[in-house]
Parts: structure tokens; C-alpha cells; sequence
């Protein structure tokens, strides 16, 4: 658990940095957001982890085009985090929306589609 923590420390005060620095829909700011996603989703703190895949996705939807695999990947977290909370309904809907994307902007072979089916 200390390494998490650790994690959470750094990222945290990364984004305070970034803040300061960057505008706020800046693509590096949602990246951040990402990663603090990502260690309370290894946490198994899933609604946290939601909240910051939220946030990176929110970034991610104003500075991203609309085919951009980052947002895919966003849409793959946060239905990652629900079907971990069993709302399959809601995980069907982000993991398709992020299938979408991949499909537009990846090859068929690349990692990200065996993760999401």
C-alpha cells in the first residue's frame, strides 16, 4: 500500500504544478488526472478512480479530436470502473463508445481491442 501512496503523493503534486502552469483543458493536465485514476483503480477504490477518469475525460472531450485514442481510452477506464461496480449497463456503454474510436484510429491487431473485448 506504501507504493500507492507514494503515487498518489507525486501525482498529486504534479497536478498542482500543472494547474499553475497549463490551461486548464490542456491534454497533459487529463493525463494526470488519468494516473491518480489509475492507482485507486489498483486500490479497488473504484469510485474514486471513476471520479479522476471523469475529470481526464471531461479535458480529454474539449481538447482532443473526436477520434483521438486517448479519449477512447478514457471511455475504456471509466467502463472499466463500472462494470468493477456492477452497473454492466453503463460499462457496455463506455467500453462501445471507446471500441468506436479504436476502430477509427487504430489497426485491428493493437493491444487495446483484446483489453476491451
Amino acid at each position: 500500500m506504501g507504493g500507492y501512496s507514494k503515487a498518489l503523493e507525486y501525482y498529486e503534486e504534479s497536478i498542482k504544478i500543472k494547474e499553475i502552469s497549463l490551461p486548464p483543458t490542456h491534454p497533459n493536465l487529463a493525463s494526470s488526472y488519468n494516473n491518480i485514476g489509475s492507482v485507486y483503480d489498483n486500490m479497488g477504490e473504484y469510485s474514486k478512480a471513476l471520479g479522476y477518469y471523469e475529470k481526464s475525460l471531461k479535458i480529454r472531450e474539449i481538447s482532443l479530436p473526436p477520434t483521438h485514442p486517448d479519449l477512447a481510452t478514457s471511455y475504456n477506464n471509466i467502463g472499466a470502473m463500472y462494470n468493477n461496480m456492477g452497473e454492466y449497463s453503463k460499462a457496455l456503454e463506455y467500453h462501445e463508445k471507446a471500441i468506436k474510436i479504436w476502430e477509427m484510429s487504430l489497426p485491428k491487431s493493437h493491444p487495446n481491442f483484446a483489453a476491451t473485448y
